[in-house]
């Protein structure tokens, strides 16, 4: 049996470990487990692509508002597929040549298959049993798969297979209002195709502040026929084409598709890698149990990224490598602390949120709201704003110390990460946003504004337009 000193499983964040380690002991043998393309979620199947992809639906947006602005655009026409395709390039192109400086390392053997636990610190990949003195768990997750009556047999695609489509074809059902339905929804909507989104639950993007889900709904709902509270029940196959049945409020309702995405969350691949046979604990839903140094309950095995189930972001899985690194390789106690984990969805207009909403911080603390229109700012005139896109932000009372803040419209993902960065200093206090001179007239201004408007809450957004 082949020993080594370390067992990654996962080319995604485990890489940041690996390397570190590597950097840090040249003689450390690692093996590296891979039961997909290489290169992690992320690069393969996540943000990246969908990312590129979704600029071309961005740059689409701004081109059907053109004629507002005194711009004539004569009979444009967007081709999904070039955006596709690109992405698709850069996947394979990224893909490989990790892969290949994978192959090349002489440190590092890489086992591409499903790796399974069979004992005590010993894995089972492709056949061959191998063991590891300490153990990355960096096991990601997968795209969750309802188990709707007639949907495997009609067919569908998740966001691992979207990428590689050789054709989009022309009417969508998109089962899931999360930023995964959402996003991948928005791309296809702008790129001329008939999309229909259905999500059970009561708003779309059901994690953000509902006034935060309720512009989305209102925008994304012009490009798209969102359809709340609406329970996927059936899927048919009725010669080519395919019949979403759905429970909805009015009772059944049935949806043609020539195809189906299905975005409705993700899962835990413990049940491939079956962790409880070396000792691993996981909850109910199969994600693994770590404390707050992302240790397992068993010694020597540490789990980063998706696996633990936790804020299944790429920048959060980047940050917990670096904890593991500094637990397990450098003998130091380092707590992981997700007081601030920001993340943003990239439709148009874009959405983000870092921290707490207002019902949890009002639970928690004396709070203060400021809220702000981009409209009212002087970029934000300029841009012909729409009157809904705004700025919300939480801190508690008399220190400032900020909370959480949420904001829908243009550039969000950019416009947050002053307040994310305020929330990583000692006093985590808005001040340096009340003292930080602020650029005239940049859209960072509706930031500041929204701070400037600090109040106890009221329930004031809910009828925000009195501003």
């Amino acid at each position: 049996m082949k020993e080594y000193d370390i067992i990654a499983f996962g080319t995604g964040s485990a890489m940041n470990i690996v390397s570190a380690v590597l950097n840090m002991d040249p003689r450390i043998r690692v093996a590296v487990i891979e039961k997909d393309r290489v290169g992690g979620i992320c690069l393969t199947r996540g943000c990246i692509p969908s990312k590129m992809i979704l600029y071309q639906a961005e740059m689409a947006a701004h081109v059907a508002q053109a004629g507002r602005f005194g711009i004539k655009v004569n009979g444009y026409t967007v081709d999904p597929m070039v955006a596709l395709r690109r992405a698709r390039h850069l996947i394979e192109e990224e893909s490989s040549m990790i892969e290949r400086s994978l192959i090349e390392h002489p440190q590092i053997d890489l086992y591409k298959g499903v790796g399974e636990f069979v004992d005590e610190y010993t894995v089972s990949v492709n056949g061959e049993e191998i063991r590891g003195e300490k153990i990355l768990l960096c096991t990601g997750s997968r795209p969750l798969v309802p188990p709707i009556p007639g949907l495997k047999e009609a067919g569908y695609v998740t966001s691992d297979d979207f990428f590689f489509m050789d054709s989009l074809p022309k009417r969508w059902v998109v089962i899931g209002g999360g930023y995964v339905g959402l996003e991948l929804g928005f791309f296809l909507a702008m790129g001329g195709r008939k999309v229909t989104l259905l999500e059970m639950k009561d708003r779309i993007a059901p994690v953000e502040e509902p006034e935060v889900s309720a512009v989305l709904q209102k925008k994304l709902g012009e490009v798209m026929d969102i359809r709340t509270r609406h329970k996927v029940v059936a899927v048919e196959k009725r010669g080519d084409r395919k019949v979403v049945v759905a429970e909805g409020p009015q009772g059944t309702v049935e949806f043609d598709a020539d195809e189906i995405l299905v975005a409705v969350g993700r899962r835990s691949n413990s049940d491939l890698t079956k962790p409880e046979r070396t000792g691993v604990e996981t909850d109910e839903r199969g994600w693994i149990k770590t404390n707050e140094y992302l240790e397992t309950t068993k010694p020597n095995i540490w789990a980063c990224g998706d696996a633990n189930g936790k804020y299944m972001f790429k920048h959060k899985a980047n940050y917990e490598s670096q904890i593991v690194f500094h637990n397990a390789f450098l003998g130091r106690r380092v707590k992981v602390d997700y007081h601030a984990v920001p993340h943003a969805i990239f439709t148009y207009p874009e959405a983000a949120a870092v921290g707490m909403k207002e019902e949890e911080a009002a639970a928690k603390h004396d709070i203060l709201v400021g809220y702000y229109r981009y409209k009212d700012t002087a970029k934000g005139e300029a841009m012909m704003a729409d009157d809904d896109y705004f700025v919300k932000v939480i801190v508690e009372d008399e220190t400032y110390r900020i909370l959480g803040a949420h904001i829908v419209g243009p550039q969000a993902s950019i416009l947050i990460q002053e307040v994310v960065n305020l929330m990583y200093t000692d006093d985590e206090s808005a001040m340096p946003i009340f003292r930080g001179m602020h650029i005239h007239p940049a859209l960072s201004e509706v930031v500041e504004r929204a701070f400037y408007s600090l109040a106890p809450p009221h329930g004031h957004h809910h009828h925000h337009h009195h501003h």
